[in-house]
């Protein structure tokens, strides 16, 4: 028998689909070239290497699969990472063995400092996102956020396709007083000792928990958006380490130990061994109380100053074996309908990354009609997007992290 709950979405979602023209997809009539992109890449299969530690991204991405497989005969393969350096790795070893046209990975979910390595060293097809047609719907303006990866210009090598945000996932039953900044987190820490920890820092999460304390802490911000210099770096992060140096016996284990990554950090606060977790998605909150993995008090929480924020992107190898192939999935993903699918809550919740400016009446009708959540923050609530810091303050922050607290 259909719940209350489940009408009221099936009716959200008959909504959504009946303003989005006949069917989920239109057929837009596109330019020769683009055509012959399509003609090209029927048949073909997309090796999508990408971090494969969230379920809901992963079904999401076989989502892709099903409906490019059913426009346009691309298939969608996901190769599932443990760290994009993998994808990177491969690339260089097939460079080095002179192999420049049939490589294995055809698309990769890229991060910052790897997206940079990888620019540096022409390892990338491109430019290509302005050929795509649903650049249209991109603000490709200089300096706007689709064309930006960690300060390093994009210049058309690598595709947006979802929002990101650095938040806090609190259970609103346990904690009253939620910490509004990294310096009231410490006040909170002493106050509620063990009851915090972060991923560790040789993790993507544990590094963005300390960037983020970084950038509040530290008394120049500018400085974090250039290439870090041994004497800038010991400067800015000086305030960080004396931060980190009071608030690590107050940590779970006393600092001691630490989960491996944010999907075992928010077991941890299913489970109220920790009251504090750490997401870089929005909707995380929301997916983990409706997966059942989160309880239902749990809230997202974001610093009074905002919190770091950037896209994620996707790029194509400059040896991928199917190159016309891949830009059909990422010109995909870009699909205002594909965009309003993944920013569903019962979905993804990630937030769109097209400029509500350039889409029609009915698409934005689409966004407006989809599922919310006592969870799910709104923009507003989501506050002012901190800048990333150049990639190289990631790897010295690592460095020097291990330096001073591995045991």
């Amino acid at each position: 028998m259909t719940t209350p709950l489940n009408y009221l979405r099936s009716i959200r979602l008959m909504a959504i689909y009946s303003a989005l023209s006949i069917g989920l997809f239109s057929q837009p009539s596109y330019s020769d070239q683009w055509q012959d992109t399509l003609d090209q890449a029927a048949g073909d299969t997309v090796y999508w290497h990408a971090w494969g530690g969230d379920t809901r991204t992963n079904d999401f991405i076989s989502w892709v699969g099903e409906q490019t497989d059913s426009l346009y005969d691309v298939k969608v393969q996901q190769v599932k990472l443990s760290s994009t350096s993998e994808a990177v790795t491969q690339v260089l070893a097939e460079k080095a063995a002179g192999e420049n046209t049939k490589g294995a990975v055809d698309m990769i979910w890229i991060n910052g400092p790897n997206f940079l390595a990888m620019k540096q060293q022409n390892l990338l097809h491109g430019p290509f996102v302005k050929n795509l047609p649903n650049a249209q719907y991109l603000d490709l303006s200089i300096g706007s956020a689709a064309t930006v990866d960690f300060t390093e210009a994009v210049d058309g090598l690598e595709v947006p396709w979802r929002l990101a945000r650095f938040v806090f996932i609190v259970d609103s039953d346990r904690v009253k007083n939620s910490p509004k900044s990294m310096s009231q987190m410490l006040t909170w820490a002493q106050q509620n000792p063990g009851r915090l920890t972060h991923p560790v820092v040789s993790n993507f999460m544990g590094t963005t928990f300390l960037k983020q304390a970084l950038i509040e802490l530290t008394p120049d911000t500018s400085v974090l958006q250039q290439e870090a210099s041994k004497v800038s770096f010991e400067k800015a992060s000086a305030p960080l380490w004396e931060w980190y140096d009071s608030i690590k016996p107050y940590l779970w284990r006393e600092g001691t130990s630490f989960p491996e990554n944010e999907a075992i950090q928010q077991q941890m606060l299913s489970d109220g061994v920790v009251d504090i977790a750490m997401a870089f998605d929005p909707g995380a909150a929301a997916a983990g109380i409706a997966s059942g993995l989160l309880p239902p008090s749990a809230r997202v929480l974001v610093p009074s100053e905002g919190s770091l924020g950037n896209i994620s992107f996707v790029a194509i190898p400059y040896n991928a074996s199917h190159t016309a192939a891949a830009k059909v999935v990422a010109n995909f993903l870009l699909q205002p309908e594909t965009q309003a699918h993944m920013q569903n809550i019962d979905v993804l919740g990630s937030f769109s990354v097209l400029d509500t400016n350039k889409i029609s009446h009915q698409h934005t009708m689409a966004f407006s009609a989809l599922p919310t959540s006592e969870a799910l923050p709104t923009l507003v609530e989501l506050g002012p997007t901190l800048l990333e810091p150049h990639s190289s303050w990631t790897e010295l922050l690592k460095q020097h992290w291990s330096e001073r607290y591995s045991q």
